[in-house]
């Protein structure tokens, strides 16, 4: 267990608390009418969303600097870390593959946001996703990332082409909550992305792994990929017991429907 995925549990212990009160609080005020809505006490109890907002400004501040706290793959852009391989051919994850995915995430969020308009979905929701959304980032970090699956196939964290949208991504749905304390969340993310995409642009010897010798393995004081192939056989299980179960309610559904024609 390094310093850096120490770092990422103890993320995941906070947001996932987070999240669950998020959640109690939305459960309660929306299917049992007994408490108020998590806007209402955020407006009246302002000390809870100042730790809340005070704890994420922290998090992401730290980004525009070097740290040692944090993953190799958003420490890639800046100038200290670039040690030079002596190569000069750029090899750099498909900036189709990010286009597409951010578009994805801009329609999915849209439709949260269509339905929040419409009066369907409340601001409480759109915090509760938010707090999701944190959980969620936080899981693709220590177990399963699908845009590193589906998208771009990097082969690991370090060298991922988005590392830094994390935090825009997260707190899209802030978009549509009229709060200071959301905008300016939302306000520091777009920040964060809007470095990051700049010094991409500039200086993209320093995200490609054949020119910057700081994303080698050899280099890598987080070793994540271990953690995650220590996971691997238990996805391989999940994975075949998932198509067994589902090859057996098909035979049975064969089955059922053959007796169905016989009896006719």
């Amino acid at each position: 267990m390094s310093l850096i995925m120490n770092t990422h549990y103890f993320r995941l212990v906070y947001r996932s608390i987070l999240f669950l009160c998020m959640l109690v609080g939305f459960i309660r005020n929306h299917f049992f009418n007994a408490g108020r809505s998590m806007i209402h006490i955020f407006d009246e109890k302002p000390v809870i969303m100042i730790i809340i907002w005070c704890v994420f400004a922290f998090e992401m501040t730290l980004r525009f600097f070097p740290s040692r706290y944090e993953s190799p793959g958003c420490q890639k852009q800046f100038r200290r870390n670039y040690q030079k391989s002596g190569k000069t051919e750029l090899v750099v994850e498909d900036n189709n593959a990010a286009v597409l995915a951010g578009l994805l995430w801009l329609v999915l969020n849209s439709i949260f946001g269509a339905f929040h308009m419409m009066g369907m979905l409340d601001d409480d929701f759109m915090l509760l996703l938010c707090c999701a959304y944190s959980v969620c980032d936080i899981i693709c970090i220590l177990f399963f990332c699908p845009f590193q699956t589906w998208f771009f196939r990097n082969k690991c964290c370090s060298t991922c082409r988005i590392y830094n949208w994390d935090y825009a991504m997260m707190f899209t749905p802030l978009f549509f909550v009229k709060r200071l304390y959301a905008w300016t969340l939302l306000a520091l993310a777009l920040g964060l992305l809007f470095r990051w995409e700049i010094t991409f642009f500039k200086y993209p010897e320093r995200f490609s792994v054949s020119t910057n010798d700081y994303l080698q393995c050899s280099n890598c004081k987080e070793k994540l990929c271990r953690h995650k192939k220590q996971l691997q056989p238990l996805w391989n299980r999940i994975d075949a017991y998932t198509r067994e179960r589902l090859k057996k309610l098909m035979n049975q559904t064969e089955t059922i429907i053959d007796e169905k024609i016989r009896r006719k």
